[in-house]
Formats: structure tokens, sequence, C-alpha cells
């Protein structure tokens, strides 16, 4: 069983006659992450997103960023199916189909998964993922992040975060006791945890972009230029 479920279950309307799911938070938030993106992105190259979902938000970049190759992933095979139902409406052609990449795993197996091979890509994104979580999938996408980034590239990550140890708003205080009374292993990560944690995979902290509804997106660099 996946570690990394990126179970949406609660926060998705029933999957359409073609599988195509469609969550609320996706019309809510893409046009935000995607311009934070299209001011850090390499200009080409292999953009890999961690727990899909839905297939949305991938969809939805492919078609707004043309120059760079999007590939999605999910454990969950209803999710996958989604995915691909989306992308089949989509006129994208730089869009790969679904892997079922686990991203706590402590290989991801390109080779097997048919991704680009290790320190090839230019970007990971990341979204509204970690909190939903065990702190195993914060660890497998940094430790992920540090092999298979190229240097200089990024990694992405969207969510409700902690600031040293306290809550941005009491609405996501109220959202983390609901998430880790579903699930313990679950809840709103702190950002000062995920920084000390990607520094041990070569990772650095570069931004922290203030996000509508009380939500972050990471910015982390893996150093150096190619």
């Amino acid at each position: 069983m996946p570690t990394c479920a990126s179970d949406y279950s609660k926060d998705i309307a029933p999957a359409l006659g073609d599988g195509r799911l469609d969550a609320p938070a996706f019309h809510r938030n893409h046009k935000v992450i995607n311009e934070v993106l299209a001011r850090h992105l390499h200009p080409s190259g292999d953009v890999l997103e961690i727990g899909s979902g839905t297939g949305q938000h991938i969809v939805g970049f492919a078609e707004a960023i043309p120059n760079l190759t999007w590939w999605p992933s999910d454990p969950n095979p209803t999710h996958r199916t989604s995915i691909a139902a989306w992308s089949r409406l989509s006129e994208a052609e730089n869009l790969k189909p679904p892997s079922d990449l686990d991203a706590a795993g402590d290989d991801w197996g390109p080779d097997r998964l048919g991704l680009p091979p290790a320190q090839n890509l230019a970007a990971i994104i990341c979204i509204n993922v970690l909190h939903i979580a065990p702190w195993a999938v914060t660890e497998g996408v940094l430790a992920g992040a540090g092999r298979h980034l190229k240097n200089g590239a990024c990694l992405f990550v969207y969510g409700p975060f902690m600031r040293d140890g306290s809550h941005v708003a009491p609405s996501n205080a109220e959202f983390d006791t609901a998430l880790r009374q579903r699930d313990p292993t679950w809840g709103v990560r702190d950002i000062a945890d995920i920084e000390r944690a990607a520094l041990k995979h070569g990772l650095e902290l570069a931004h922290v972009v203030e996000m509508p509804s009380n939500n972050s997106v990471l910015v982390l660099t893996r150093p150096g230029s190619d």
C-alpha cells in the first residue's frame, strides 16, 4: 500500500462517466500557482508532479506552459484514471501519461516508471499533498528532488504551513486538528522542519511565496548550474 495516498475523497466531486474528478480547490488556486511557476521555471525540460490528484492542475500547467514536458504521477488508481481522462480532453501535446510513483519510496525508479533519468528534471511540483500524507512522504519528496533535479532546478511545494511552531491563522489550526483526527500521521507541516530536512538532501529554501487562503508556495532549489 503506497504511503502517499494523496486522498482527496472528501474534497472532490464524484467521478463523471469518463472517470474525471473535479477538485474545487483547483478552481480557486490554479491561476496563482501557475503565476509562481512561470516566474521560476527553467525555459525547457521535464517537470514531474507528485500526487497529481484529479489531474486538473498539471493539465492546466501543460496548456499554459507548452515549452516544458509535464509528467503526472499518483499512487491512487482512481486518480490516475482521472488524470488520463482530463489529459484526453486537452490538446496539450507536452503531457505524459500518469505513473504510479510512490513518493515515499527509497527509489523512484525512473526506468520502471518511464520517467526522465536522475538529475534531469527541470522542476518538481507538489500541490496539497504533504499535509494529507505521513512525514515519510515529505522526506521522500525532498530526497527524490535531491536525486532527480538538475542543478539550479526547483521543487515547488504548495499548501498550508506552520511558521516556527505556530499556525498562521485560526482556520489553519482547525484544519490541522481535523487532519490529525482523521489520521494521526497527517497534519500541517512546519516550514522550519521542511527546511532542515531539505538541507540533508542538498536543497535550499529559496523563497516562501504567500498565497490566498493562508497557503504558501515553498520554492526549494538544488544549487549549482548546468
